[in-house]
């Protein structure tokens, strides 16, 4: 098992409940979620990967068992992970679900045209 089948299970019911444009893709050793075509949360074996607003990442770093991601050895702005050993509750899996869908719906897509489309100004 790459990562936490249970915990992608947990994530699964919560975003496809009020999300229609959900795709899962393996990558980076996990399972990345996307909605509307943004990679939005991601699970690993032992952790979740939330994208949300660079705004409040100084904020959401003082919560229990997240840190900053730091997947290639830098560190992203507005990528933290969470540790599923704090992910005891439905409530505390849909804070951190919460405010990665919230960013979801403001954030820009990095998904590229297809060959010979041009982007619509």
């Amino acid at each position: 098992m790459a990562y936490n089948e249970k915990l992608a299970d947990r994530v699964r019911e919560i975003i496809v409940l009020t999300h229609k444009r959900v795709e899962e893709k393996k990558m980076f050793g996990g399972l990345c979620f996307m909605v509307n075509d943004k990679m939005c949360v991601g699970v690993e074996k032992e952790r979740l990967m939330i994208r949300l607003d660079p705004a409040r990442y100084e904020e959401v770093l003082e919560k229990e068992g997240c840190r900053p991601m730091d997947f290639t050895g830098k560190i992203m702005k507005g990528y933290v992970f969470v540790d599923a050993a704090v992910l005891t509750t439905s409530r505390k899996l849909d804070y951190w679900l919460q405010l990665a869908l919230e960013y979801n719906a403001v954030a820009r897509s990095s998904k590229k045209p297809a060959t010979g489309q041009r982007k619509k100004n």
